[in-house]
């Protein structure tokens, strides 16, 4: 059947936002044990609760972790590393009340912890002593900010007892083999786990005291993360020291030696705990995971040597990497696969799916392939991006006509894209959109140099980067140039904002959880990003000034295109306030806006009817503000000022 002719954004698509929420389902965590293999799955359907599952030898799956249990920890308000699997008994903490429980794979939840105001992460069974050990946050006093400390957790009585204290900030506790000594992470505000971390090691005694610390490696300007001790008993660990995250090990003797030198990165920033790029196949050998260009790329390793082999995959990002019985684990996706649960077979190479985030059948006539881009930026600079062109086997868009433009700031802001299949991008270049997935300055997978050109320079960098691979398009006549919006989430969202109140390229945006006002989010947020900002934008409040010059709420007078927000009403991270005082001041003006707030959600939406909806109606927005009505039938979006708002023309 011939393509039909039609305005671009009106195109019908079967990528609807039903078929992306209906059974899709987030996957990571990925955790074997013995024979068995467990993961996480993450399901909007019911209501965002994140499930544990374990697949036997047999091939056998079930669920393990019964409703309403919901495996996700509020440490660092970002969590992961919320269970841990260990000869076949399972610790995880609920996310309702916090607690740490424990059970059998085929057992009952048992609570372990007594009720406190305690989070927990990052879990490591010390077997001699009968504990866990793992990172501890202490909220009982409302007064001040939290307490980090890694703490013991005995597996009798599940009485808690800190362990190390003294930093402001702990994760990765990490126990040797023979149980003789433990390493771990720490940093102190200002710096992110990403800028400056330390590595230490002690002895542990019978009791399970520790000995003197040890500083192994890391500083105030060297990002040390993913540390791991091999069968052998040997640290190995991640830095950046060489300006990439590389792998390391600590000799013997106690110095550090390079174990794989590489411009590339085998290491990620720690967002959530229980991150593992690699892991240990034996004494001689590892598998690992690594970064160039913003493809990712699976290898064995030589200890010895430092050889890297790598191995053929179709995947090109991959993370939540673990050795099993046969070879390895990792969650896998590429720009038309889902992701998925693999297992990787050592001896022969096969790499089998376990589990796939969705069972939607896509055909390839309507998937938009990435392309790899880099373009100029300010001062002869290079930055990168994801760009995607509609594609939809049924449409053509009509003679001499360009598609509209939709520019992605990802969220972190040290973060980065990915070429992964994601149908939420997939849902606009099927209806005729072109969508461009921006790793501006200061995104991660570039070295620690292209990460720190976003400090000091959030709000400025980071926009013109976005605006400037909008203008590349257009310049090379791929899209409209005057029908370019912008849209983010969380960081992302404060990058979308300032854009639309700083910079002229673009005439309509979307703000999900977005940050307006940035000295407000220095005064309110919660403790891991407390200082976040004294390093991308300036010391509060010392530099107050920079921060009202950076403000999109300060400069709202400024901002002429309509926008529409998105907020989830128990959001610790970016308050309702930042979004409803800048719908606030819009509307005053008489700019086109809408706001659509979400009971129950926080700082990302996790329900299958709120992601729906957000999808629709940021497509209603786009379809009444560029003109053009969707192919989709969609519940209507409350406009304020529609028909009255200036644009950036």
């Amino acid at each position: 059947m011939a393509a039909q002719t039609a305005p671009f954004g009106t195109w019908r698509s079967p990528i609807t936002a039903e078929a992306i929420v209906s059974d899709a389902i987030r996957l990571g965590g990925v955790a074997p044990d013995g024979g068995d293999l467990y993961w996480l799955e993450g399901r909007p359907a019911e209501g965002g609760r994140y499930v544990l599952v374990r697949r036997t030898p047999e091939g056998g799956v079930a669920d393990v972790t019964p409703a309403p249990y919901n495996v996700r920890t509020r440490v660092h308000e970002y969590g992961g590393g919320a269970f841990l699997v260990a000869a076949g008994t399972i610790y995880f903490v609920h996310f309702d009340d916090q607690r740490l429980y424990w059970q059998r794979p085929e057992g009952t939840p048992q609570p372990l912890t007594e009720p406190a105001d305690r989070c927990y992460a990052d879990f490591v069974l010390d077997r001699g002593r009968q504990r866990l050990v793992s990172v501890c946050e202490d909220r009982s006093d409302p007064e001040r900010e939290p307490t980090n400390t890694l703490a013991s957790i005995d597996l009798r009585t599940g009485a808690v007892a800190p362990l190390v204290a003294g930093s402001d900030f702990y994760s990765a506790p990490r126990l040797s083999p023979d149980g003789a000594w433990l390493a771990w992470v720490s940093w102190n505000h200002p710096h992110m786990p990403w800028d400056g971390t330390r590595l230490w090691v002690a002895l542990v005694a019978a009791d399970g005291a520790l000995g003197e610390a040890r500083c192994v490696a890391g500083g105030e300007a060297e990002s040390v993360c993913h540390p791991q001790w091999s069968p052998a008993g040997e640290l190995y660990f991640v830095s950046d020291r060489s300006n990439w995250w590389n792998l390391y090990r600590q000799r013997p003797d106690g110095t550090v030696a390079c174990a794989c030198e590489r411009a590339a990165e085998f290491g990620v920033p720690h967002w959530v705990f229980g991150q593992s790029p690699y892991a240990f196949l034996s004494a001689q050998e590892a598998i690992c995971t690594y970064t160039q260009q913003g493809y990712w790329y699976l290898a064995t390793l030589d200890l010895a040597s430092g050889a890297l082999s790598p191995i053929e995959t179709r995947y090109t990002d991959i993370g939540s990497l673990h050795a099993t019985a046969e070879g390895a684990a990792f969650v896998g996706s590429s720009p038309t696969e889902f992701a998925s649960v693999v297992s990787w077979h050592r001896g022969s190479g096969t790499q089998t799916v376990l589990r796939q985030a969705s069972s939607l059948a896509v055909e390839a006539g309507y998937l938009s392939v990435p392309e790899a881009i880099a373009f100029s930026t300010e001062g002869g600079q290079t930055a990168y991006a994801w760009f995607y062109p509609p594609q939809n086997r049924d449409y053509r868009g009509p003679e001499g006509e360009r598609p509209p433009l939709l520019v992605k700031s990802h969220g972190g802001p040290t973060a980065a894209s990915s070429a992964a299949l994601d149908l939420r991008i997939q849902y606009w270049t099927s209806r005729g959109f072109a969508f461009v997935d921006v790793n501006y300055s200061g995104s991660t997978g570039y070295g620690r140099d292209y990460r720190q050109r976003l400090y000091g320079n959030w709000g400025i960098v980071d926009v013109r980067d976005c605006a400037e691979a909008a203008r590349y398009l257009a310049r090379q006549g791929r899209v409209d140039g005057e029908r370019l919006a912008i849209r983010g989430s969380s960081a992302g969202g404060y990058t979308t904002l300032a854009a639309l109140t700083f910079e002229s390229a673009f005439r309509a945006g979307a703000s999900y959880y977005g940050i307006s006002d940035p000295e407000a989010l220095a005064q309110e947020t919660h403790k891991f990003e407390s200082r976040y900002l004294d390093l991308l934008i300036a010391p509060y409040p010392q530099h107050r000034d920079v921060y009202q010059a950076r403000s999109p709420i300060a400069h709202a007078q400024q901002l002429a295109c309509p926008v529409i927000f998105f907020q989830g009403l128990e959001d610790r991270i970016v308050p309702p306030n930042q979004a409803e005082r800048m719908v606030e001041a819009l509307r005053a003006k008489g700019i086109p806006v809408a706001y659509v707030p979400f009971e129950g959600e926080q700082h990302g939406f996790r329900r299958a009817d709120n992601i729906k909806r957000a999808l629709e109606a940021e497509l209603y927005f786009y379809g009444r503000i560029f003109g053009f009505e969707p192919a989709d039938a969609i519940a209507p979006v409350a406009i304020a000022n529609l028909g009255t708002g200036a644009s950036n023309a």
